[in-house]
């Protein structure tokens, strides 16, 4: 039987985990894909039975990472605060299992539209109290040269999921005969059973892993801690000092900005989805001028609110060098998740007649497509490791990025959609590099006493590209592109190839701290 951690020497580095312990740490990460990768493939589906026009569903899907924009963080900020007889991190993933399970069994019952779109909303925050705490519990539980392997374990169960969650619905119709049709405004059989599969297999993978690991005390995370270097004590401590200042100036110009970019947008009757680019930037200036405003009620005690922004100031400068990182990384999946469909089916298959077989038949080799990459990045997440460990973490993130880009970008130049499959491959090492290597690198410059905060904040810099390609993307299509969507991927590829510049600009843990990874995982 593997050394429950509970019995780990108090003093001292924090200790190695078996390769089992991480395998049942991370399981849970098999439901939460499970969920995000329903979620994905079937919410538009759904939206449209229930009588969406197609310009809605964009505004719809801004729930989506909208959602983990705000919850994210608050679950960071109160889950380093947390202890309880049952752990640090694990309350938030039970109960985050259980109302997501919840929401993704009434997904496919929604009765009308907005009670959908609705449900997105709390299947999507439900699905970000348990993802945020995952993320952070590597970072408690693995010492830093193990980190690597834990994430790319995480980007495993995620590949695995999603090649399974987007082909359910279609393997219950052609394997199962079960009916992929309905009556207008009634959810097919399909969908609904795949739902069901996938709230129930929610609940039980993170189940597995809340009661197969056992968390450190707060006695020993002390310990640990209080031997972290020098670095990560400092930058604990920059924290706590005084940035008003900061939240007056920036946080004034932004919500200056937001308001003005707004009534520009209405004056000159532009694209509304331009709306969504304003309010985020408004709202990020508001939220620390009402930063400003608590502190100054409150004195010198930090309320939760002024904590994150706080928090947002004090990033360390791997951190920050990463945000970009990521900016480009999401942006490049996004414009992918939006457009492959409408790039594929015009572009590839010469239509965009929605009721024709062309279009339909290219529609599901998109989903083909789809199910590939996330193939491909399960088998280039157990290389991964390997890869950090000979080449480092920064330089494995930017080759892996650069094969994602040229992937994409060589969509504009294949004709046969046969020979769509073979840039999967570097989409799906791309895929699976975004999933461990940035957290990974970032737990390294972390001090545990912020990582749900810290990895919450950083969850930011998926969520804004996301917001600002939903906002910006069919406005440039429309404007450069005469509305060609391939281009769209074009623009993800080269978004990616900027992502694995700016990857390179992230310092590299010390060798010492990233050696070995699947070598003492495995032992």
């Amino acid at each position: 039987m593997s050394q429950n951690p509970s019995t780990a020497a108090v003093a001292g580095a924090k200790p190695q985990l078996s390769f089992w312990q991480i395998w049942n740490m991370c399981f849970g990460f098999l439901g939460i894909q499970f969920g995000f990768a329903l979620q994905n493939a079937n919410v538009s589906r759904i939206f449209q039975t229930l009588g969406a026009e197609i310009d809605d569903i964009p505004v719809l899907w801004v729930a989506a990472p909208l959602t983990g924009l705000l919850v994210q963080p608050l679950i960071g900020y109160f889950s380093d605060r947390t202890w309880t007889g049952f752990g640090r991190r694990r309350p938030f993933l039970l109960a985050g299992a259980i109302l997501s399970s919840i929401a993704i069994l009434f997904m496919p019952h929604s009765p009308t539209l907005w009670i959908a779109a609705g449900m997105l909303w709390v299947m999507d925050a439900s699905i970000n109290v348990s993802m945020e705490p995952f993320r952070a519990l590597v970072g408690d539980m693995l010492p830093q040269k193990q980190r690597s392997f834990g994430y790319a374990l995480q980007s495993f169960f995620i590949g695995v999921s999603s090649v399974v969650a987007s082909a359910m619905p279609w393997m219950l119709a052609n394997w199962f005969d079960v009916s992929n049709t309905a009556p207008e405004g009634v959810v097919p059989d399909s969908v609904r059973i795949s739902f069901y599969v996938g709230g129930i297999g929610f609940l039980l993978a993170v189940l597995w892993s809340v009661f197969r690991t056992r968390e450190y005390s707060p006695e020993q995370q002390a310990a640990f801690e209080a031997a972290e270097s020098p670095e990560l004590q400092e930058q604990a401590q920059e924290a706590e000092q005084d940035h008003s200042a900061g939240y007056r100036k920036i946080g004034g110009a932004m919500a200056l900005a937001g308001a003005a970019f707004g009534f520009f947008v209405w004056q000159q009757g532009l694209d509304q989805q331009l709306y969504i680019l304003a309010g985020l930037i408004a709202g990020l200036g508001v939220m620390q001028l009402l930063a400003l405003v608590l502190r100054a009620k409150s004195g010198a005690d930090k309320g939760m609110l002024e904590e994150i922004v706080s928090n947002l100031y004090a990033m360390p400068d791997a951190m920050k060098r990463l945000a970009w990182v990521q900016f480009f990384s999401w942006f490049a999946l996004f414009a992918m998740w939006i457009y492959t469909t409408a790039a594929v089916t015009s572009f590839h298959f010469g239509t965009s007649e929605v009721t024709s077989q062309a279009y339909n038949d290219g529609a599901d080799w998109v989903g083909i497509l789809f199910a590939t990459y996330n193939g491909f990045a399960a088998l280039a997440a157990l290389l991964i490791p390997v890869m950090a460990r000979t080449l480092g973490m920064r330089l494995s993130h930017s080759l892996n990025l650069a094969l994602g880009g040229l992937g994409l970008l060589s969509f504009l130049f294949i004709r046969d959609p046969q020979w769509l499959l073979l840039p999967m491959l570097g989409v799906g090492f791309a895929w699976a590099s975004i999933l461990s290597l940035p957290y990974a690198m970032l737990s390294t410059h972390v001090s545990t006493r912020k990582m749900g905060v810290m990895m919450g904040i950083f969850n930011g810099f998926i969520v804004i590209p996301q917001l600002l390609a939903a906002s910006v993307l069919g406005f440039v299509l429309r404007t450069f592109f005469d509305n060609e969507a391939i281009y769209a991927l074009v623009l993800g590829g080269a978004s990616w190839l900027l992502a694995a510049v700016c990857a390179l600009r992230v310092s590299e843990p010390k060798a010492a701290e990233t050696e070995g990874d699947l070598a003492q995982a495995e032992g």
